[in-house]
């Protein structure tokens, strides 16, 4: 396996799983679309795939979908021909150009206005696109690898993707688990970040006490790796000393239970005040909770939608809907 599948740190079975498909998906010219939560590692199992392929020595270009405003994402992604516009002055080449003969990965997919869709449904079937106030099509050899963290089968009900583009993305997926179903992985990848941030800040070897793995161990993780990437970073940046312990992890210290109610604070030093006031900090411990319940029904229930709404007492679609609010994905859940 290439060097850059082995920058996917982890041994639980589930990781496994999906970082063993690496292979099969680089070496197909098909789409892939990659689902998972925020902070999942997306972008680098995508990376993963380019650099595992064919296409390694041409560029790979990301592209953050939910950054890009409507209406510009049209000629930040196809570019532009002179005059096609006041200001256009000279001709601008898209990053469909740059990604050529590379892969192009789209992140938040989901992000992308019906226009913009409609136009990449043509990239993908076509392979060949028009630049804006031009009237020619441009031959593009770009393999297209998309990341979502909502499930795309749901906008689709809704009527906000389009169901042909998400059937031509959807040729190869994979389904990143949330850091929460791989906690074995916890201690090597904070292990691999306080390295990491110790050669950043020019700092000699910084250890992790065995109190701070189990407050790592014991925490949810709702942000994942990057959360984790994050708390690491900023705890050796305060470090003053050659061991990192349980204080200087800026997480709620729990003790890891099967409860939903250990991922909220109990106590008045657990909570974060929220800067904007009470009302704010109501909502975001709400959203939390939420989150927290629905992923522990679904998981309890191999991700059958069916038997955990029935277990919430809720309906079927008042339950669905709560999934698309928090970007929760059966799949994510489902027996492996």
């Amino acid at each position: 396996m290439s060097t850059w599948a082995e920058t996917l740190i982890g041994t639980s079975r589930c990781f496994l799983q999906v970082k063993g498909m690496i292979p099969l998906l680089s070496k197909s010219k098909a789409t892939v679309l990659i689902a998972g939560e925020t902070g999942t590692g997306k972008e680098l199992f995508a990376r993963a795939l380019h650099y595992s392929s064919e296409r390694s020595g041409k560029p790979f270009v990301p592209v953050n979908c939910a950054a890009l405003p409507d209406h510009l994402v049209e000629n930040e992604l196809f570019g532009h021909s002179k005059g096609a516009f006041t200001g256009a002055l000279i001709e601008k080449h898209g990053l469909l150009h740059e990604a050529d003969g590379g892969t192009l990965f789209l992140d938040e997919i989901n992000s992308l206005n019906m226009v913009a869709q409609s136009k990449l449904l043509r990239v993908l079937q076509d392979q060949e696109f028009r630049p804006l106030g031009s009237t020619k099509s441009r031959a593009v050899d770009v393999k297209i690898v998309a990341a979502t963290n909502t499930d795309l089968r749901y906008l689709v009900e809704a009527r906000q993707f389009r169901e042909d583009l998400f059937y031509r993305l959807n040729v190869l997926s994979v389904v990143l688990p949330p850091l929460r179903d791989r906690q074995e992985d916890i201690p090597e990848l904070a292990r691999q970040f306080v390295k990491r941030s110790a050669e950043e800040f020019g700092r000699g070897a910084i250890r992790l006490s065995p109190d701070a793995i189990r407050k790592m161990m014991a925490y949810a993780w709702p942000g994942n790796v990057r959360e984790l990437q994050s708390v690491i970073h900023r705890a050796v940046a305060m470090a003053m000393g050659e061991t990192l312990e349980g204080s200087n992890l800026d997480v709620p210290d729990q003790e890891p239970t099967g409860s939903i109610a250990t991922h909220m604070p109990d106590r008045p030093e657990g909570i974060v005040l929220d800067p904007d006031g009470f009302q704010a900090m109501k909502v975001k411990m709400i959203d939390q909770f939420e989150r927290a319940y629905l992923s522990k029904l679904l998981s309890s229930h191999q991700g059958n939608i069916s038997k955990a709404a029935r277990a919430a007492h809720k309906e079927r679609r008042a339950f669905q809907r709560l999934l698309h609010k928090h970007g929760l994905d059966r799949h994510m859940f489902s027996a492996a």
